[in-house]
Parts: C-alpha cells; sequence; structure tokens
C-alpha cells in the first residue's frame, strides 16, 4: 500500500479537524478514521504537532533546516581545524628531522605573543 506524505500545515489542519468532530460527540476512532489515517499515524502526529498552529509548524520546520545548515558547517569547519592541525604537526616533525630552528609560529602569523605585548 503506497504511503501518502502529509506536509506539517495538512497534519495541522487533520489534528485540528479530529477535534472539531470529537467536540461534536463523535467516538475518536470513528473521527480518526474519518480523516484517512490510522491510529497509530494520528496518535505520532498528535504527540509531534500537537497544540502547534501552522505558522509555528512553519517556524519550527526553518529552524530544523537552519539546524542541519548550521551542523554541516560546525563539522566542516571542524574537519578543515583537524587537516591543520595535521599539517602543523607534520611540519613541526619535519623540522626537528633537518635540525631547522622551530618556528613561532603566532609571531610569523600577527598572534600575540608575551614579547609583542611588551614592544
Amino acid at each position: 500500500m503506497a504511503e501518502k506524505r502529509y506536509k506539517p500545515e495538512e497534519i495541522v489542519a487533520k489534528l485540528r479537524q479530529v477535534d472539531v468532530l470529537i467536540s461534536q460527540g463523535q467516538n475518536i476512532v470513528d473521527a480518526i478514521r474519518q480523516i484517512g489515517v490510522g491510529e497509530l499515524t494520528y496518535y505520532r502526529w498528535r504527540r509531534e504537532f500537537g497544540g502547534l498552529r501552522i505558522e509555528q509548524v512553519k517556524r519550527l520546520q526553518n529552524l530544523e533546516r537552519e539546524n542541519i545548515r548550521l551542523r554541516k558547517a560546525v563539522s566542516e569547519l571542524t574537519l578543515d581545524k583537524l587537516i591543520l592541525q595535521e599539517v602543523r604537526a607534520q611540519l613541526h616533525v619535519a623540522e626537528h628531522r633537518t635540525g631547522a630552528a622551530p618556528r613561532d609560529t603566532k609571531a610569523e602569523s600577527g598572534g600575540h605573543s608575551a614579547l609583542k605585548r611588551r614592544a
């Protein structure tokens, strides 16, 4: 049996429709059948969307999308940071093998070191 995907706005409307039918004295099971979904689906929707208005559902969707975007950005930046740390460690090992004096990467990159602050 093909499963229909309802938009959150449609879900909120169907939940409200069940509430109206129940307030008119209809049995809850009959009201759920009348909107065309199973009991399990109704109770899952009610748990997820119960009490929300359509505007709130849209805001929730926008926030979820933004959260996904921000999580992706954080993971990409974390990966970049790890790669740079690994390269820096490899450069440090290479300098020790060649006998070159270790570089002060903070001073060269414009970072604040104790010597710079005194000057």
